[in-house]
């Protein structure tokens, strides 16, 4: 007996919770929910989010800004034949930047393949740019001599660090999160719909569900036993 009332508050609440529901899906404008369908429709035929496009814009100014400073340091060192010369052909670990930037073109590659090409949603391609980046560097920094050969020395090694760890910090909190929250947007609008779809009729109210009663006569109103005395003859 004790277990009764909260099964009956448990039925109430669910009722509630139902009949709450039923209202939300009752006040949805179905204009409103349309576009949004349509808009979600919209951003999965482009093939790939904004915020996605961004990341892969990043990446690519990665490369190019690792670039730029590589071909000023091969310039500022007495000419771009000469050194390249003697980074490339005569590669050395301890003096050379060729290695740097490789490995910028080793994270474009990795990335834009993973994110671009087949859309990954997860975050393992990033991690392994990063890690990889970040132990070259680290070993690189200890052992070379790059401190000696003038500014560059720290420039390339350290943008290069932050430019990875930038974009593991934007895909993982930025990029795949959004997404997500996009998709479950998608699904909440899509299953709205579909309960709108099967509450409310689609043909709308047809013209058999509204009657009117039949006019009734005049005078009907007045009592029968009145009618009936005024009908009697007159003595």
């Amino acid at each position: 007996m004790n277990h009764l009332p909260d099964d009956l508050e448990n039925a109430l609440s669910g009722s509630q919770g139902s009949h709450a529901s039923l209202l939300n899906v009752h006040s949805i404008n179905p204009t409103q929910l349309m576009a949004r369908i349509e808009s979600y429709e919209g951003r999965e035929k482009k093939g790939i989010s904004d915020v996605r496009r961004t990341f892969c814009l990043f990446v690519t100014f990665d490369l190019l800004f690792v670039t730029l400073l590589w071909i000023i340091e091969l310039n500022v060192n007495g000419g771009i034949e000469t050194t390249l010369e003697k980074e490339v052909v005569q590669y050395d670990y301890y003096s050379s930047y060729f290695d740097i930037f490789l490995l910028a073109v080793f994270r474009f590659k990795v990335l834009i393949l993973a994110y671009a090409v087949c859309r990954l949603r997860h975050w393992w391609a990033v991690a392994l740019t990063t890690a990889v980046t970040s132990a070259f560097l680290l070993v690189k920094v200890i052992l070379s001599k790059l401190f000696s050969q003038g500014a560059f020395g720290y420039v390339l090694p350290i943008i290069s660090f932050i430019l990875a760890w930038i974009e593991t910090w934007f895909l993982d909190f930025k990029v795949l999160p959004q997404e997500a929250e996009e998709d479950s947007r998608l699904l909440l609008v899509q299953n709205a719909s579909e309960r709108a779809a099967l509450i409310q009729p689609p043909g709308g109210l047809s013209d058999g569900q509204f009657y009117s009663p039949p006019e009734s006569e005049a005078g009907s109103d007045e009592d029968p036993e009145g009618k009936q005395d005024s009908e009697k003859p007159v003595l």
